[in-house]
Protein backbone atom coordinates (compact mmCIF):
# COMPACT_ATOMS: atom_id res chain seq x y z
CA UNK A 1 0.00 0.00 0.00
CA UNK A 2 1.67 3.30 -0.60
CA UNK A 3 1.74 5.90 1.89
CA UNK A 4 1.54 9.96 1.48
CA UNK A 5 5.33 9.91 1.74
CA UNK A 6 5.67 7.69 -1.25
CA UNK A 7 3.08 10.00 -3.54
CA UNK A 8 4.86 12.93 -2.31
CA UNK A 9 8.34 11.45 -3.35
CA UNK A 10 7.04 10.84 -6.50
CA UNK A 11 6.08 14.14 -7.59
CA UNK A 12 9.09 15.72 -6.04
CA UNK A 13 11.92 12.99 -7.60
CA UNK A 14 9.68 11.04 -11.29
CA UNK A 15 12.06 8.17 -12.03
CA UNK A 16 14.98 6.73 -10.51
CA UNK A 17 18.04 8.85 -10.89
CA UNK A 18 20.69 10.96 -8.90
CA UNK A 19 19.25 14.02 -8.01
CA UNK A 20 21.66 16.79 -6.72
CA UNK A 21 21.20 20.22 -5.42
CA UNK A 22 24.29 23.03 -3.95
CA UNK A 23 23.57 25.39 -1.18
CA UNK A 24 26.28 27.71 -0.60
CA UNK A 25 25.17 30.79 1.35
CA UNK A 26 26.25 34.00 1.72
CA UNK A 27 27.00 33.53 5.36
CA UNK A 28 30.33 31.17 3.84
CA UNK A 29 31.26 32.82 0.88
CA UNK A 30 30.42 36.53 0.28
CA UNK A 31 31.39 37.13 -3.10
CA UNK A 32 29.05 35.81 -5.55
CA UNK A 33 31.76 34.30 -8.02
CA UNK A 34 32.94 32.56 -5.20
CA UNK A 35 29.40 30.56 -4.80
CA UNK A 36 29.29 29.82 -8.61
CA UNK A 37 32.55 28.82 -8.49
CA UNK A 38 31.87 26.63 -5.78
CA UNK A 39 28.53 25.41 -6.68
CA UNK A 40 29.80 24.67 -10.49
CA UNK A 41 32.75 22.21 -8.49
CA UNK A 42 30.34 20.69 -6.85
CA UNK A 43 28.04 19.70 -10.19
CA UNK A 44 30.68 19.12 -12.78
CA UNK A 45 32.50 16.46 -9.66
CA UNK A 46 28.23 15.42 -8.70
CA UNK A 47 27.91 14.25 -12.64
CA UNK A 48 31.48 13.04 -12.85
CA UNK A 49 30.58 10.20 -9.77
CA UNK A 50 26.91 10.08 -10.72
CA UNK A 51 27.14 6.59 -11.69
CA UNK A 52 28.80 5.86 -8.60
CA UNK A 53 26.09 7.61 -6.32
CA UNK A 54 22.61 6.05 -4.99
CA UNK A 55 19.38 6.88 -7.34
CA UNK A 56 18.61 9.76 -4.59
CA UNK A 57 18.21 13.08 -3.86
CA UNK A 58 21.72 14.61 -2.39
CA UNK A 59 22.18 17.88 -1.36
CA UNK A 60 25.43 19.27 -0.71
CA UNK A 61 25.64 22.30 1.78
CA UNK A 62 28.65 24.68 2.24
CA UNK A 63 29.13 24.44 6.57
CA UNK A 64 32.28 26.72 6.88
CA UNK A 65 34.07 29.29 5.29
CA UNK A 66 36.47 29.59 3.01
CA UNK A 67 39.71 31.83 4.33
CA UNK A 68 39.82 35.03 1.86
CA UNK A 69 43.66 35.85 2.63
CA UNK A 70 44.12 31.91 1.90
CA UNK A 71 42.37 32.28 -1.56
CA UNK A 72 42.30 36.23 -1.95
CA UNK A 73 40.91 35.09 -5.90
CA UNK A 74 37.33 33.72 -5.54
CA UNK A 75 37.94 31.82 -9.18
CA UNK A 76 41.72 30.80 -8.09
CA UNK A 77 43.27 27.06 -9.24
CA UNK A 78 43.87 26.95 -5.11
CA UNK A 79 40.11 27.54 -4.17
CA UNK A 80 39.36 25.31 -6.70
CA UNK A 81 41.50 21.88 -5.84
CA UNK A 82 40.74 22.82 -2.17
CA UNK A 83 36.94 22.45 -2.91
CA UNK A 84 37.25 19.51 -5.21
CA UNK A 85 39.37 17.38 -2.81
CA UNK A 86 36.56 18.57 0.19
CA UNK A 87 33.94 17.22 -2.17
CA UNK A 88 35.40 13.87 -3.50
CA UNK A 89 35.79 13.20 0.48
CA UNK A 90 32.38 13.80 0.79
CA UNK A 91 31.42 11.63 -2.01
CA UNK A 92 33.17 9.14 -1.00
CA UNK A 93 31.35 8.81 1.98
CA UNK A 94 27.64 9.16 -0.03
CA UNK A 95 28.83 6.04 -1.70
CA UNK A 96 26.85 3.11 -1.05
CA UNK A 97 29.00 0.12 0.68
CA UNK A 98 30.43 -2.63 -1.15
CA UNK A 99 29.00 -5.52 -0.01
CA UNK A 100 31.41 -8.97 -0.43
CA UNK A 101 29.80 -12.37 -0.29
CA UNK A 102 31.72 -14.54 1.77
CA UNK A 103 29.70 -17.70 0.36
CA UNK A 104 30.85 -19.46 -2.72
Amino acid sequence: MATASDASEALLFPGVAVWLGAMVPKRWAKRAVTRNTIKRQIYTLGSELSASLEPRAHVVRLRSGFDRAQFPSATSDALKAAVRSELQLLFARARPPVVVSTKP
